[in-house]
């Protein structure tokens, strides 16, 4: 994906982070990739797991450039899939 300047998303799921996997986050990041770690938002207000991991998802998927109904911030306002 690097080579051809394609859109690269990590999703990090392990911590706490070690120097090596910093030293290679940073590596990737300088080389074009994104870093996203798998860290629930609770911005939205989750009432429960499946909404947590939604909030994860949701990022990824914004990411891609793929359209979602997820949250998403608006300047100062919070956006639902439908507002």
């Amino acid at each position: 994906m690097l080579k051809e300047r394609q859109k690269l998303i990590l999703i990090v799921r392990e911590t706490p982070y070690n120097f090596i996997h910093l030293k290679n986050m940073v590596s990737l990041t300088e080389s074009g990739a994104i870093i996203l770690p798998a860290t629930p938002s609770f911005y939205s207000l989750p009432q429960t797991i499946d909404d947590l991991v939604d909030t994860v998802v949701n990022r990824v998927l914004d990411l891609a450039g793929f359209e979602n109904d997820g949250f998403k911030w608006q300047g100062d306002r919070i956006l639902r899939g439908s507002d």
